[in-house]
């Protein structure tokens, strides 16, 4: 929206084209009025035994009806036919001067002048003017003098010509600085409303780009929820009905499986907290240091098993925390379910350029070869590439299982 007071660039452009329209008619009427003051004071006067008046009558005539023709008949584009009209206004300006007494012919060259510079957009066009003027004023004057048959002194010259001379000097300079001002007010007019047009089309990008963004991160929680929650609970329902079925045969594995389960049922509820946690947006105090022991203290807590660790205090981006989190969780919950493992060694380290998990257990392995990632460990790989890293597996029969995950630092 515009400010009170502000001019918008239509409008400024809108201004200039009146200014221009207006000015050409104030300089037609001064043009006027200027003749007939030349007119009347030379109304008397006699030259070349002819009264100055039946010459000066019809060269201002002529010279009126030049510049309507100049001022609203003529293109600006056709330049030629302007050429044409200010040689026309010099000869009648030379007519002028030779038969007045030559006190008004500075303004009349003032009037024309003022049109020329209103209309002309370069400079240096104005500058060749304005000095051609001065040399055309110059000899108009030498020519009047010789045609009134007068002798040309340098000195007296000079003299009576330094008024029109300083006129003619200060009116270029008032006139051009003027519309050199105004012409630049307009550009930067333009340029201002063409900045603010760009800084409401990338606010409303960036409104739109919060509201995707938020969007896309909702579908995403709400992706995760269903992938590791849903996951979860469905582990815990299968390790409880597997329990239920070896309760009476094999007290020990039932124990096992439950055991398995409710740390299963932990870590889904934390996902869960953790999620709403985020659709909410209300942010995370903790360290990832501390939320990382919280998982390793739920774990071994009423399981009855160890957890060994060397965790270091890392700041990373919330993609990351999740990441590592969410590793931590899938892989203790892995080493009880499939590998029956009592102990554990956790190693998080940070390093130059990356950041290493290490998470090995002494449960029961298997071949490599026949290793196979179920539902967990495929989708952690899966974010672990789209956050530059990689996860890898190493296990051998009766050696435990050993999970690897390797992440860039943060820039």
């Amino acid at each position: 929206m515009k400010e009170p007071g502000k001019v918008s660039f239509f409008e400024a452009q809108l201004l200039s084209g009146n200014v221009v329209k207006y000015g050409k008619f104030a300089i037609f009427g001064v043009l006027i009025v200027v003749e007939l003051f030349l007119v009347a004071n030379n109304w008397d006067a006699t030259v070349f035994g002819v009264a100055a008046w039946q010459v000066l009558v019809p060269v201002c005539v002529f010279l009126v009806a030049e510049n309507a023709i100049k001022f609203w008949a003529v293109p600006e584009r056709i330049v030629p036919m302007k050429i044409v009209c200010y040689v026309s206004d010099f000869l009648a300006l030379l007519a002028l001067t030779v038969f007045s007494d030559g006190t008004l012919i500075s303004t009349l060259y003032v009037v024309i002048l003022t049109e020329f510079y209103l209309t002309q957009k370069d400079l240096r066009g104005s500058i060749a003017m304005g000095a051609s003027c001065l040399g055309l004023f110059l000899i108009t004057f030498i020519l009047s003098n010789l045609f009134a048959g007068k002798t040309v002194s340098i000195i007296a010259l000079a003299s009576s010509m330094l008024n029109d001379f300083i006129i003619i000097v200060l009116h270029f300079c008032i006139i051009n600085m003027t519309l050199q001002i105004y012409r630049k007010n307009i550009e930067i007019t333009k340029a201002f409303e063409e900045l603010n047009a760009s800084n409401e089309k990338l606010q409303a990008a960036n409104l739109e780009l919060q509201r995707t963004t938020a969007l896309e991160e909702r579908q995403r929680i709400a992706k995760d929820i269903h992938d590791t929650a849903g996951h979860s609970i469905t582990t815990v329902i299968m390790q409880t009905e597997a329990a239920r079925l070896v309760i009476d045969s094999d007290p020990e594995e039932a124990k096992q499986k439950i055991s398995a389960a409710n740390l299963q049922a932990k870590h889904a509820l934390e996902e869960l907290r953790e999620s709403v946690h985020l659709l909410s947006g209300s942010s995370e105090q903790k360290s990832l240091k501390d939320a990382l022991l919280e998982i390793v203290h739920d774990s071994t807590d009423g399981t009855g098993i160890t957890i060994r660790y060397d965790i270091d205090d890392v700041k990373v981006c919330d993609a990351k925390r999740r990441f590592f989190l969410h590793a931590l969780k899938e892989g203790i919950s892995n080493g009880l379910r499939h590998g029956h493992a009592t102990a554990f060694w956790f190693e998080f380290k940070s390093k130059a350029e990356h950041i290493t998990f290490l998470l090995s257990d002494n449960g029961v392995g298997q071949e490599l070869s026949e290793f196979h990632e179920g539902f967990g460990l495929g989708g952690m790989q899966k974010r672990a590439a789209a956050l530059g890293g990689e996860v890898w597996f190493e296990t051998e029969p009766d050696e435990g299982f050993e999970l690897h995950a390797v992440l860039p630092q943060d820039k």
